[in-house]
């Protein structure tokens, strides 16, 4: 009986670790598949796609600004992956942050509240030698410190612009409200306090109005809203925007793209803030809110649910429908007639496809309208690189600064037939 164990032992023993062997080639192949397709790794590399009128203006800029029609190569092994890109420029925003030197300005407004940008002078002449000022809203809660608007301002001051940084209201760290008040998704006020100060202290500059993400809305909201804040404009930039706070809405509470956990993400930290200000929002005896607001905050999930109990509620309004609507730029940004570029990326996963039939639709319908949509770069991304490690300088910062050397130079040297144009 042992004899025959013995070899039956002797039998099956030497297929074993084929077995093993085949079952570990099975899991590494299978992981190998995972991270292929969640990377994105067989996507091609292609160049944006661009949607404009033929116009003598279109065709110089984008003669004059090779970026936007050469081919956008992120870093291969990570940066076809719109997540990526995301969490990266979330978590570390750019790989070699500059901290340029700027002076902070406090500007009182009339409801007692106080807007806070910060200034940042040239570090070089203009290609023109004409004084130029980028005037630059953030995304949400963000501000004049963050590693990408750091990035992108000292980019630009070496290319010769001045650069006024806005720091959403209640954004900045240790720095209290003076209102029970903060940022909304589509307020101007602040901006226009800020643009204002930039016209009135340099009455020769001309103004480059950039926005990213949140920033983007509300800076097409501030130029749709009155002809007169178009004075002096040479252009406007507005990066990774969602145009509809309304349409937005829907597809935040969508698993597609995860989108559903970067909204609980979002609303996390949007709770944050509202908390380190809380003895301002709902101690003031001038405040809108109520006790109950804050036990519903503490309970929020969703940026919805908080723009629904507390961000509606500062300027008014008598529904969240009411405050998307009111608050987006989609009801304004045709009133624009001085250039604009739109920039988004078809990966950006806060921002869902159907939201782009608007930039899209937008450009086919008005010369001054050009639409660039990438294939890659997640939200605020646009990291370049060869294998693993990104270009400190990202395409986006690229983009926008070559965008408006563009423009600059058209103003400058623009034939006399065209002046009126």
């Amino acid at each position: 009986m042992s004899a025959q164990v013995e070899a039956d032992v002797h039998t099956i023993s030497p297929e074993m670790p084929a077995m093993f062997d085949g079952v570990k080639l099975a899991a590494v192949a299978t992981v190998l598949y995972v991270i292929v397709r969640s990377l994105n790794l067989k996507c091609p590399t292609v160049a944006p796609d661009i949607t404009c009128q033929d116009t003598p203006l279109n065709r110089y800029l984008l003669k004059s600004c090779p970026v936007l029609t050469k081919e956008y190569i992120p870093p291969l092994l990570w940066g076809k992956s719109g997540h990526l890109q995301t969490a990266l420029y979330g978590k570390m925003g750019r790989v070699k942050s500059p901290k340029p030197c700027g002076l902070r300005k406090y500007l009182p407004m009339q409801d007692g509240a106080t807007a806070t940008f910060d200034l940042f002078e040239p570090q070089g002449v203009h290609s023109t030698e004409d004084d130029i000022t980028m005037v630059i809203c953030p995304g949400i809660g963000n501000h004049s410190e963050k590693h990408y608007i750091r990035t992108f301002v000292d980019y630009s001051q070496k290319q010769g612009y001045r650069c006024s940084v806005l720091n959403h209201l209640g954004a900045l760290p240790n720095l209290e409200l003076t209102s029970p008040r903060m940022f909304t998704y589509g307020c101007t006020w602040e901006f226009s306090a800020m643009v204002g100060y930039i016209r009135r202290t340099f009455p020769q500059t001309q103004l480059i109005v950039v926005g990213f993400s949140l920033g983007g809305n509300i800076a097409c909201k501030y130029l749709g809203e009155n002809p007169a804040n178009q004075e002096r404009v040479l252009c406007c930039v507005s990066v990774c925007q969602g145009y509809s706070a309304l349409r937005a809405q829907e597809t935040f509470l969508q698993w597609d793209q995860c989108r559903r956990l970067y909204n609980f993400l979002m609303a996390d930290n949007m709770k944050k803030i509202i908390l380190s200000h809380r003895g301002s929002l709902f101690g003031m005896s001038s405040s809108k809110m109520e006790f109950a607001d804050l036990s519903r905050l503490y309970t929020a999930t969703s940026l919805m649910q908080i723009d629904d109990n507390i961000m509606r509620k500062f300027h008014g309004h008598n529904s969240l429908k009411e405050y998307y609507e009111k608050e987006s730029c989609v009801h304004y940004i045709h009133n624009i007639s001085v250039p604009l570029l739109l920039v988004n990326s078809s990966d950006d996963p806060l921002v869902h496809q159907s939201l782009l039939t608007i930039p899209r639709t937008l450009a086919e319908k008005k010369e001054n309208v050009i639409f660039a949509l990438t294939l890659h770069g997640g939200h605020l991304g646009f990291f370049e690189g060869a294998v693993l490690f990104p270009q400190p300088l990202s395409w986006m910062d690229k983009v926008i600064v070559n965008y408006a050397n563009a423009i600059c130079q058209w103003v400058k040297h623009r034939p006399p037939c065209l002046k009126e144009k």
